[in-house]
């Protein structure tokens, strides 16, 4: 079983950053791909970053190229979100999965285990 707890969302105003984190807890962290999705109300979850089990391989949605770097701390069993250059079109709950495969995927199915989401608001 693996427990996945977001944090570090909030309210923002557009231009401004975030740093979303996910910690995780249960099984070998650092065996696993980890991905980050976001919901905004009425639309389905999306795709919004992920990486590889060692960190080598990075993958971001193109809404987000550029703004948005994912990483992560294999020793504090986190993965991270830093986002920059924050859009209102970015609000929405974000949730960190995990893909126990250890490649990183952008299809939601791909992933074994989800976090309780964090809500993200950016002010135009």
């Amino acid at each position: 079983q693996v427990q996945l707890v977001e944090s570090g969302g909030g309210l923002v105003q557009a231009g401004g950053s975030l740093r979303l984190s996910c910690a995780a807890s249960g099984r070998t962290f650092s065996s696993y791909a980890m991905g980050w999705f976001r919901q905004a109300p009425g639309k389905e979850r999306e795709f919004v970053a992920a990486i590889s089990w060692s960190g080598g391989s990075t993958y971001y949605a193109d809404s987000v190229k550029g703004r948005f770097t994912i990483s992560r701390d294999n020793a504090k069993n986190t993965v991270y979100l830093q986002m920059n250059s924050l859009k209102p079109e970015d609000t929405a709950v974000y949730y960190c999965a995990a893909d126990l495969t250890g490649w990183a995927d952008p299809n939601p199915l791909g992933y074994d285990y989800w976090g309780q989401g964090t809500q993200v608001t950016v002010s135009s």
